[in-house]
């Protein structure tokens, strides 16, 4: 059976709200719903979050293009195209990019984390 012919459009880069933060890093909201949060985000060679966690919000990076190093828990994890990581809510974690190249990742909220980030170190 065929699906029903729906208009519902794709999500696209170039149709979401974009913003910027840090030094020079850019994200789009693909999805931003009451329960779910999707964030294509872009961070600059040498840039990089401060290091924080969310109350509510587990969160799932996957690097599109580049290599990023998550520190999570004091611990790094050095994430390539085609890898993800989960972080459950209440961990301390944040993204750098240390290459020479840009990174361009997802991230997943459930529930959506803007609100609900605390910061767990030094800018």
């Amino acid at each position: 059976m065929a699906p029903p012919n729906m208009s519902i459009p794709p999500a696209r880069r170039a149709d979401a709200e974009h913003y910027t933060w840090g030094n020079g890093c850019d994200g789009w909201h693909l999805v931003k719903q009451e329960g779910l949060s999707v964030i294509e985000e872009r961070i600059p060679p040498g840039s990089a979050e401060v290091l924080h966690f969310h109350n509510r919000a587990q969160q799932f990076f996957y690097i599109l293009a580049g290599e990023a190093v998550m520190e999570l828990e004091g611990e790094t994890v050095a994430l390539a195209r085609g890898e993800g990581l989960h972080v459950p809510a209440g961990t301390p974690h944040r993204i750098r990019n240390t290459s020479k190249q840009p990174v361009e990742f997802l991230v997943i909220s459930q529930p959506p984390s803007h609100g609900d980030r605390v910061q767990a170190g030094p800018t």
